[in-house]
C-alpha cells in the first residue's frame, strides 16, 4: 500500500444528509493523510461534494453502474473497479451491489481490498417494515466485510438479530460533532433571505427534502400554532413543491425554505425550537447540532432520538403528529422551559457527542482494516 491510502466511497446518493456530512467531515479532518474517490449509484445526485475542503485529494471517477439488476457481468465489472483501491467504504442500501460484488468475488482472501459497510437508516419503503429480500441480501453480502458500522443502538440490534452479523463484525460508533463551534451565537442574517415574522418564534429543521423526512407533517404541526411559530426548513430535494403546497393549504404563508446550507454551526442557534418530523431516523446529526447550540427539540419518536436528547427533553419526543403539534405548542408557550431544555441539551451534547471520540473510533477501525493502525492519526 502507498504511504497515503486510496479510499473508495460508494454511496447510493451523495446529497448532503447525515451520512454524507459525516463522511465529508472525516475526509476534511484527515486532510492529506488519504486520497479519496467517490462514486454514487445516482451519479447526478452529488450535492455533498461542495462541502469537501478544496485541499482534500478527492476525485469522482467514472466507474461501473452501482444501480441496476444484479448479475454476474455487472458484478465482475464492479470487482475490477474495486481492485484499484486500498479500502472500500460503502454506505446504506444503495451501495449493496458493491458489497455483494466484493462478497461473491471472495473478498480479501481473493485479493480484493478490505470493505467496511456503514448503515445509517432506511428509506421510506422500509419505514414500517424491513424488506425480507433486502435483509437476506445484506445477510449474505456482508459475510466477507471487514466490519459493519452503525450509529444507533436500534441498528446494532437489527445487525445482530435480523442481518445475523457476528458481534466482532458490528461496530457501534455514535455520530459526533465539533460542539465548541456551536457556542458562538449566530449572526441574525445567517440564513439568507429569511424575513422573520414579528412576534413569532422560529421552528427550524435540517433535512433532505425526501418523503421519509415527512416535512408536510411538520408544516401541519406548525400550522396549528401559526400565530406563534414560523417554520424554517434547511435542505433541498424532490419534495420541495409538495411542502410548499402543504403550507399553502394550511395558510402557512411565512414558511422559509432555505435550500442547502453547509456549516450548520453558523445558523442552527437562530432556531428557538428544533423539530424533527421524520418517519425514520437512527441517530440524526442535525439533532446533535441543535442540542450543541442549546436549542430545545420536539421530535417524532424514531430511532435513538429519545435517548439522545437530555432527559428533561424526552417528554417532547412523541408518537404521532398530534403529539408533535402539542409539543410545539407547549414549548412556544414557555420561555423558561425552552431555556432549561436548551441548556440541558447543550450539556448532553458536550458530554456524549464530542467529535474527537467519533473521529478516533473511525481512524482506529479504518487503520486496522488497512493493516496500519496509525495511518489516519
Amino acid at each position: 500500500m502507498a504511504e497515503r491510502p486510496h479510499i473508495l466511497h460508494v454511496h447510493g446518493s451523495f446529497s448532503l444528509g447525515g451520512k454524507e456530512a459525516r463522511a465529508v467531515r472525516l475526509m476534511n479532518i484527515w486532510g492529506d493523510r488519504a486520497r479519496h474517490s467517490i462514486v454514487s449509484a445516482a451519479p447526478d445526485v452529488m450535492g455533498a461534494r461542495a462541502a469537501i475542503d478544496p485541499s482534500v485529494d478527492v476525485d469522482f471517477p467514472d466507474g461501473p453502474s452501482f444501480a441496476g439488476k444484479p448479475g454476474p457481468a455487472r458484478y465482475r465489472e464492479i470487482r475490477a473497479f474495486l481492485r484499484q483501491f486500498d479500502l472500500i467504504l460503502t454506505y446504506n442500501w444503495g451501495s449493496m451491489d458493491a458489497v455483494m460484488a466484493h462478497r461473491l468475488g471472495g473478498g480479501t482472501s481473493a485479493g480484493l481490498p478490505p470493505l467496511i459497510h456503514h448503515e445509517d437508516g432506511f428509506n421510506a419503503d422500509e419505514v414500517d417494515r424491513l424488506k425480507t429480500k433486502r435483509n437476506l441480501f445484506r445477510r449474505l453480502g456482508l459475510q466477507r466485510a471487514h466490519a459493519l458500522v452503525v450509529p444507533s443502538v436500534r441498528l446494532e440490534g437489527i445487525a445482530h438479530h435480523v442481518w445475523k452479523q457476528p458481534a466482532a463484525r458490528v461496530h457501534l460508533i455514535r455520530n459526533g460533532i465539533d460542539v465548541d463551534r456551536y457556542a458562538t451565537p449566530p449572526a441574525p442574517n445567517a440564513i439568507p433571505g429569511l424575513v422573520r415574522s414579528p412576534g413569532k418564534l422560529l421552528v427550524g429543521t435540517l433535512a433532505g427534502l425526501r418523503p421519509v423526512k415527512n416535512i408536510p407533517r411538520l408544516v401541519r404541526a406548525v400550522a396549528a400554532h401559526k400565530d406563534q411559530l414560523q417554520l424554517v426548513v434547511v435542505g433541498e430535494g424532490p419534495e420541495r413543491d409538495a411542502i410548499l403546497a402543504e403550507a399553502s393549504a394550511h395558510g402557512l404563508d411565512d414558511l422559509h425554505l432555505a435550500g442547502f446550507m453547509d456549516r450548520p454551526w453558523r445558523f442552527v442557534g437562530l432556531f428557538d425550537i428544533f423539530a424533527l418530523s421524520s418517519d425514520s431516523e437512527q441517530f440524526p446529526i442535525s439533532l446533535v447540532e441543535a442540542m450543541a447550540a442549546g436549542v430545545p427539540a420536539a421530535s417524532m419518536d424514531v430511532g435513538d432520538v429519545a435517548n439522545m436528547v437530555a432527559p428533561e427533553n424526552r417528554p417532547y419526543v412523541v408518537a404521532d403528529e398530534a403529539g408533535l403539534a402539542e409539543a410545539l405548542g407547549k414549548l412556544a408557550d414557555d420561555t423558561g422551559l425552552r431555556q432549561r431544555l436548551g441548556d440541558a441539551n447543550r450539556i448532553r451534547a458536550a458530554r456524549d457527542y464530542a467529535e474527537n471520540v467519533m473521529v478516533n473510533a473511525y481512524a482506529s477501525l479504518y487503520g486496522e482494516a488497512l493493516a496500519s493502525p496509525a495511518i489516519l492519526r
